[in-house]
């Protein structure tokens, strides 16, 4: 058995590598949860990973975002593009030390970990019509939302989700953080990834709080 296929040999079951083949990821915004989304793809052997996000990586990323001591200053897209290919050097990252704008090219499976509902609402409205799946992680202190649209039914219910800016909930997933309730959140959006790859039906809206132990999943209606 080569190398490779002993990388994949316990997951062959729960991740068609042919489907697989057909991705390019997109992660928008490479903070708490988008580093950890991009890493579980990278493990899971997603072919093509686009990294977006204007900023650099500060000291308290090494805590709360998983950054290494190193990297503090560095581009986070940069940053992450290092360790996704000492996960597996073949995966092509293409890198966008930016801010998301609409007329950027997207991959076909896009996740959305931004801590502005604003911004969140308009990365949507420019991509919704582009792409087969979609996944929006929200997080604040240790209460995570986990959003996926991959039809009709869960397009129309995602859009439902979203509100002014006057209405959030004040704080962002800054203000409260930690490295664990962010990989919950970004396995969370890779889970139902792999379920959208398996033809199985996606998770409309998963939200968990962890200190109350509570975890309530609904479907589109």
């Amino acid at each position: 058995m080569s190398a490779t296929s002993n990388r994949f040999e316990r997951q062959s079951q729960l991740v068609p590598t042919d489907r697989l083949a057909e991705v390019t990821a997109t992660v928008i915004g490479v903070g708490a949860i988008g580093r950890q989304v991009a890493l579980q793809l990278a493990s899971i052997g997603t072919p093509r990973i686009q990294l977006i996000d204007f900023d650099s990586v500060d000291l308290s990323n090494t805590t709360t975002q998983g950054y290494r001591k190193h990297e503090v200053g560095w581009a986070k897209p940069f940053a992450t593009s290092q360790a996704i290919s000492e996960i597996d050097p073949t995966i092509e990252v293409i890198r966008l030390e930016d801010r998301f704008r609409p007329r950027q090219e997207i991959g076909n499976a896009v996740f959305c970990c931004v801590d502005s509902i604003t911004v969140r609402t308009a990365i949507w409205r420019s991509v919704q019509s582009r792409v087969g799946f979609w996944a929006d992680g929200r997080m604040l202190g240790e209460v995570l939302r986990v959003l996926a649209v991959t039809d009709r039914e869960s397009e129309a219910y995602y859009a439902s989700t979203l509100f002014a800016a006057s209405e959030a909930q004040q704080g962002t997933c800054t203000s409260r953080s930690t490295i664990y309730a962010a990989s919950i959140a970004a396995g969370i959006m890779v889970h139902q990834f792999t379920r959208w790859l398996r033809d199985i039906p996606t998770d409309a809206d998963t939200s968990v709080n962890l200190l109350s132990g509570e975890w309530t999943v609904r479907d589109t209606p």
